[in-house]
């Protein structure tokens, strides 16, 4: 990736002065894959004789045997000849599996994202909601206020792209996601102020009832990765086993 490390090809020339250093001692050798997540990059490939080669120099040059690993969590289910002695799941802890790549194994996403309703209100033809009015109502609408927004992790992207589910049903975000709140169309739905809120996660018992980080990350045009990561710390956690 040309980001920290050495050259594959040139450890003949940069490894023995790590290993005459009194203060290092090498412990692993490594890489991480550019590619994993894109099945159709012949990089991967590449990268997987790379790092090959980069171990039969090192055993050359006298490495003692050492722990190898490369596999983040794309590489893992891709080819398990780049299992080596370790791996470095990522995303897959998460539950999730690494767009756009597929896989066989039982997962269960391990992260939800839940608020309630703070208010629930109406809103006339012609009136808008929000920062800018991004959403006018085209007829009598019912929106609901959810304490949830930009400063808790949320992207602003969400309004107008994004769904959360309320009594079991998708509903979507309109407007514009704010600092602390967020509104969300629940015309027809009996709803009131208390009511489970879920941004990530599972309300019900079938896939339609569940909203993943893939598919928020789809609707926004961004990753997972994004959408787990930049959750904020004010939300508090709750650890269940």
């Amino acid at each position: 990736m040309h980001r920290l490390g050495f050259r594959h090809d040139n450890l003949r020339r940069t490894l023995p002065d790590v290993l005459a250093s009194r203060n290092l001692r090498l412990e692993s050798v490594y890489t991480h894959f550019a590619s994993a997540d894109m099945p159709e990059h012949p990089l991967f490939g590449d990268q997987r004789q790379r790092f090959e080669e980069a171990m039969r120099t090192c055993a050359a040059i006298g490495v003692p045997r050492v722990t190898r690993h490369a596999c983040n969590s794309a590489a893992i289910l891709r080819d398990s000849r780049v299992w080596y002695d370790a791996v470095r799941p990522g995303l897959l802890l998460y539950g999730i599996v690494p767009p756009p790549l597929a896989s066989t194994l039982s997962l269960r996403p391990v992260m939800s994202l839940t608020s309630r309703i703070t208010a629930v209100k109406g809103l006339r033809p012609g009136e808008g909601v929000g920062y800018g009015w991004r959403y006018v109502a085209e007829s009598p609408r019912t929106i609901a206020v959810v304490p949830a927004g930009y400063a808790d992790g949320l992207d602003t992207r969400l309004g107008g792209r994004g769904t959360v589910l309320i009594r079991g049903r998708r509903v979507p975000i309109v407007g514009a996601v704010s600092m602390d709140m967020m509104t969300v169309d629940v015309t027809g739905l009996d709803v009131e102020p208390g009511d489970e809120v879920v941004i990530l996660g599972r309300q019900g018992d079938d896939a339609l009832h569940q909203i993943d980080a893939r598919e928020m990350a789809a609707a926004i045009g961004t990753i997972p990765w994004e959408i787990v990561c930049r959750l904020g710390t004010r939300v508090e956690r709750r650890y269940t086993a």
